[in-house]
């Protein structure tokens, strides 16, 4: 036999309470659930109820369930530990903040309400450290996919409805949002001086990173620092004047997207430029290229300018050159079309660079 009984939390939000009563070994069992909604309330009753006729029918005593104390610090800690798939680096330390920064970790899986969600992305959003609606929306997204599968794979309580409900709210009330799309490209000027700084530091220390080619290369062949950094000379072709591009950025997927693409003359002209002194071609970090650049707009006082920003401004100029969305994902990569158009709008104004 259920009972549902509907309280008022503390913060004023509501609950239900499931009860189920029955027999087991003899005895008068009763056990109990909270819910944020009746609808997943009366789901557990069904699942419970298919889940003792069952040992009913075959002549056992029903097992009661006893709840386990599991933390969400716990189920954050067996997803990492038990995924197959490679976890990215970004959702990797995120889920690592989560775990060790933050007090939702410490609450039992089974207590832990859409309400108990909404505060947490509230706490992110008033961080200083974090701020942004977009950070917030990253960190609840993935934070939710130990939601979905917490109590299918390993029967932890985590109430995926709670987490949908959670974003719906946040969502509304603006603590979560879609990041805008960056328009930022360097202009010649900017580029000139860019280029100039760090031809004149390799002529000074010509062991020092060659970042004018580096740089050159991103805008040419429109790479993300990381695929730049794991180019191999194995990977690069240059009768066919195309590169492998390793683990290429997937929504999906992290490890094993190997694609073939093309690689424009200038950007074949910085491979040949470069000394093969490892197997890779640009045998550097993606942190060091990053801070490299960061280091020298800051010198500059040139603002608001990011080495990704150099994937842009390639894959714009494609498009002012005259190709089609097409051949333009040819040098790019990228598999949805859609994706592209953004800068399809642009109108051919030939090569600026």
């Amino acid at each position: 036999m259920a009972t549902f009984v509907t309280r008022k939390r503390k913060d004023g939000t509501l609950a239900v309470l499931a009860q189920l009563t029955f027999n087991s070994a003899g005895k008068r069992t009763t056990e109990s659930r909270t819910h944020d909604t009746m609808r997943s309330a009366k789901a557990w009753v069904k699942k419970r109820e298919a889940e003792i006729s069952g040992d009913i029918e075959a002549g056992r005593n029903p097992v009661t369930m006893k709840v386990k104390a599991v933390t969400l610090g716990d189920a954050i800690d067996k997803y990492v530990a038990e995924s197959l798939k490679e976890i990215g680096k970004t959702k990797a330390q995120v889920l690592q903040t989560i775990r060790k920064e933050y007090s939702i970790s410490d609450k039992r899986c089974d207590q832990i309400t859409s309400a108990d969600i909404v505060s947490f992305a509230q706490e992110l959003h008033d961080r200083a450290s974090i701020g942004s609606a977009s950070t917030v929306l990253n960190y609840l997204s993935h934070l939710s996919a130990i939601f979905s599968i917490a109590n299918a794979a390993w029967g932890i309580p985590l109430e995926k409805r709670a987490m949908d409900d959670a974003m719906q709210v946040c969502k509304r009330m603006g603590y979560t949002a879609k990041s805008s799309k960056r328009s930022r490209r360097p202009t010649l000027d900017e580029l000139d001086r860019i280029m100039q700084r760090f031809a004149d530091k390799v002529a000074f220390r010509p062991k020092s990173c060659p970042m004018h080619r580096v740089t050159a290369f991103a805008i040419f062949s429109t790479r993300r620092q990381e695929e730049i950094c794991r180019i191999t000379w194995a990977d690069y072709e240059p009768d066919a004047k195309r590169i492998l591009v390793r683990d290429m950025k997937h929504p999906g997927d992290k490890m094993g997207n190997d694609t073939w693409v093309e690689l424009p003359d200038p950007a074949c002209a910085m491979i040949e430029a470069m000394a093969k002194v490892s197997d890779r071609i640009f045998p550097f970090t993606a942190d060091a290229l990053s801070a490299a650049f960061t280091r020298a707009c800051k010198a500059l006082a040139i603002d608001n300018l990011h080495f990704h920003d150099l994937r842009h401004e390639g894959a714009s100029r494609l498009f002012e050159m005259g190709r089609t969305i097409p051949q333009a994902a040819s040098v790019t990569g990228h598999r949805s079309w859609s994706s592209l158009q953004r800068y399809a709008h642009l109108l051919a104004g030939g090569d600026k660079l």
